[in-house]
């Protein structure tokens, strides 16, 4: 009788680990690897020639000191004040991929004629030119 004990006692050991075994693998088998995942660079398009070329219109009147009125990206319009001066700048696509930039003011003679010559400048400045 006391063999048979020491048997079952066995059995049940050895049945003990192969549970214990299986659920050990089950648990790890929920985590997940120790993977690094590198970042894929993500590329933003770069801009339109004239999205660069109206963000820097912009840019360039404000420098001088011009108070956006209105835009109009659809049309290539931008209006602005500076003190008794109207500043208009006409913005174009052209065929050749370019953009045409027109700058020009209106005011009284003598007040700031040289307005836009000056945003001209700060406009080929932000351009690279």
């Amino acid at each position: 009788m006391i063999h048979k004990s020491k048997r079952r006692s066995r059995e049940r050991s050895v049945m003990s680990f192969g549970c214990s075994a299986m659920l050990l693998t089950a648990v790890l088998l929920q985590f997940p690897g120790c993977a690094a995942n590198e970042p894929v660079p993500a590329y933003a398009p770069a801009p339109s020639t004239f999205d660069r070329a109206w963000s820097a219109a912009l840019a360039a009147a404000r420098d001088e000191g011009v108070q956006i009125v209105s835009e109009d990206r659809v049309s290539g319009i931008i209006n602005g004040t500076r003190g008794d001066q109207e500043v208009t700048i006409n913005m174009r696509s052209q065929a050749d991929g370019n953009v045409r930039v027109e700058i020009s003011q209106r005011g009284p003679k003598g007040s700031d004629a040289g307005l836009a010559g000056r945003i001209s400048r700060a406009y080929d400045q932000r351009m690279g030119r």
